[in-house]
C-alpha cells in the first residue's frame, strides 16, 4: 500500500517534468527554425506578395510620386509590346530544345557512368565539373570562344578552310542557337547525377528476371530501366523546364538580350524592366506573367508523365 501510494503521489510530479520538458524542447525546436523561417519570409514570401501587389500598380523604382493603383493597365499595355512577345518566343524556343536534349544527353551519360567498367568515377567527376563552375566564368569563357576570332571559328577553320567566321553572338540566326549549345553543356552533369540515382534504385532482380527471360539490349531498357524512371523523369522534366524558362545569367553575360532582342528572354526582360528601366510596376506584371506560364507547363507536364492505374 505504501508503494502504492507513492507512486500515486509521484505521477502527477513525473507528468508535470514532462510537460516542462517537452516545452523547453519546444521552444529550443521554435528558435532553431526561426533564422530559416525568417530567410523565407524576407526573401520568398514578401517579395511574392509584393509581385501580385505592384502588377496593378504604376509603381517605380525611384519616384517622387507614391503608387497608384491602375487596374489591368500594365497587363494591357504587356499585350501589346513586342519585346514581350519576342522573350516569350525565345523562352519557349529555349526550352522546347534543352528541356528534351538536355535530359535525353543526361539519360545517356548516367547509363554509360552506371556500367560497371573501370574509370567510372573519373568520367561523373568530368562530366559535374561545369555544375560546380559558377554560370558567369561559364558565360565569360563561351562568350570568348564564341567571338569572330575565337577559338571554335578556328577550329570549323581547320576542318573547312574555306569557312567563313562568324559572329556567333552578334548574329540574329546564331546567337540564341548558341547559348542554347552553352546551357544544355553545363547543365547536363547535374541531371546525369538525378538519373544515376534512379538508375541505382532499379532492384537488380528485375534485370536478372530479365535476363533469364532473354530480354537485353533495347528490350532491357524499354520494359525494365524507363519504367523504373518513372519518379526520377518526372523530377528531371519539371526541374530542366522551370530552369530553362528563367534563363537570365547567360543571357545577361553574353548578350544583353541583343542582337535586336534575338536573345532577350522573360526573366532578362523583367530584370531590365526593374533595373534599368526603373519600372517596377510593369516588371512585377511581366513577372506575375512568367509565374503563371511556369505553373501552366510544369502543370501540364505532370499530367502527362502520372502514374496511370
Amino acid at each position: 500500500m505504501a508503494i502504492a501510494s507513492g507512486s500515486a503521489r509521484l505521477r502527477p510530479r513525473l507528468r508535470a517534468e514532462g510537460r516542462a520538458t517537452r516545452g523547453h524542447e519546444a521552444r529550443t525546436a521554435m528558435w532553431m527554425v526561426a533564422p530559416a523561417t525568417l530567410l523565407l519570409l524576407v526573401f520568398l514570401v514578401v517579395p511574392v506578395v509584393l509581385t501580385f501587389v505592384l502588377a496593378f500598380t504604376n509603381a517605380r523604382l525611384i519616384s517622387p510620386r507614391p503608387a497608384e493603383f491602375i487596374g489591368l493597365h500594365n497587363f494591357s499595355t504587356l499585350w501589346g509590346d513586342p519585346t514581350f512577345w519576342a522573350s516569350l518566343r525565345n523562352t519557349f524556343l529555349f526550352g522546347l530544345v534543352v528541356v528534351p536534349v538536355q535530359a535525353g544527353l543526361a539519360l545517356v551519360l548516367a547509363l554509360l557512368v552506371n556500367a560497371k567498367v573501370r574509370g567510372t568515377n573519373f568520367f561523373r567527376t568530368l562530366y559535374f565539373v561545369p555544375v560546380v563552375t559558377s554560370m558567369v566564368v561559364v558565360s565569360l569563357l563561351w562568350r570568348f570562344l564564341y567571338q569572330k576570332d575565337g577559338l571554335l571559328n578556328a577550329l570549323i577553320a581547320v576542318v573547312h578552310p574555306s569557312y567563313q567566321p562568324i559572329d556567333w553572338l552578334n548574329d540574329t540566326r546564331t546567337a540564341l542557337p548558341a547559348i542554347i549549345v552553352m546551357s544544355i553543356w553545363q547543365a547536363v552533369g547535374f541531371h546525369m547525377i538525378i538519373w544515376l540515382s534512379g538508375l541505382q534504385t532499379i532492384p537488380g532482380e528485375l534485370y536478372e528476371a530479365g535476363d533469364l527471360d532473354g530480354a537485353t539490349g533495347w528490350k532491357r531498357f524499354r520494359y525494365i530501366t524507363w519504367p523504373g524512371l518513372a519518379a526520377t523523369r518526372t523530377f528531371i522534366l519539371i526541374t530542366i523546364t522551370i530552369a530553362a524558362f528563367s534563363l537570365f545569367t547567360q543571357v545577361n553575360v553574353m548578350t544583353q538580350g541583343g542582337p535586336l532582342d534575338s536573345t532577350t528572354t522573360v526573366v532578362y526582360m523583367a530584370v531590365r524592366t526593374g533595373y534599368q528601366q526603373l519600372s517596377t510596376g510593369y516588371a512585377s506584371a511581366i513577372s506575375l506573367v512568367f509565374f503563371v506560364l511556369v505553373l501552366l507547363v510544369s502543370g501540364i507536364q505532370r499530367f502527362l508523365t502520372r502514374e496511370k492505374d
